[in-house]
């Protein structure tokens, strides 16, 4: 197994379509690389923690790869939005990658780069080294599996292309 941290905006939507993919085998919401410990939601929201709402995934390289992974978490994404996805703004909803095997580190440089090409505005996806990370609330964790009406940045449709990616042809063989 195989971990990457990805922030893309609200993590209610970013959870659920990240863990839409297959070869994802977990995901988990909470607050990543801020200056406090063990933050509050509110806190994150209201009191300048620095955090960035991010959801840790486990998963298999073996199915799919940090590329393809990528690639499919940039489709959730404004890529060039700063601070801001959908209708969510502040600096907790900023977008962000953040590894914890340096040997991750040139496969997303050199994803970064190829998805910049696309875009004539800077990619404003942050990428770094986890510093840390705190567990959300449990009513953060799959929250629109458990509040199904609940508010989402990205679209439905997306979230049924995150479940097809392998019949799509972005799995390990994209490699």
């Amino acid at each position: 197994m195989a971990e990457i941290y990805l922030a893309g905006g609200c993590f209610w939507g970013t959870e659920k379509y990240i863990f839409a993919i297959r070869g994802v085998i977990s995901t988990e919401v909470g607050y990543a690389n801020g200056r406090t410990e063990n933050p509050t939601y509110d806190e994150v929201c209201n009191k300048n923690t620095g955090h960035a709402e991010t959801v840790h995934v486990i998963y298999s390289p073996e199915i799919i790869s940090l590329e393809s992974l990528l690639e499919l978490y940039y489709d959730s994404i404004d890529p060039t939005s700063v601070n801001r996805q959908g209708g969510d703004a502040g600096t907790q909803y900023r977008t962000g990658i953040y590894y914890t095997d340096k040997t991750d580190l040139p496969v997303i440089e050199k994803s970064t780069k190829r998805l910049q090409k696309r875009y004539d505005k800077p990619i404003a996806v942050e990428v770094g080294p986890l510093v840390n990370f705190y567990r959300a609330e449990e009513y953060h964790q799959r929250y629109l599996d458990k509040n199904p009406g609940g508010y989402c940045h990205i679209p439905d449709y997306k979230f049924d292309r995150a479940a097809r990616a392998s019949i799509l042809g972005l799995g390990k063989e994209q490699q």
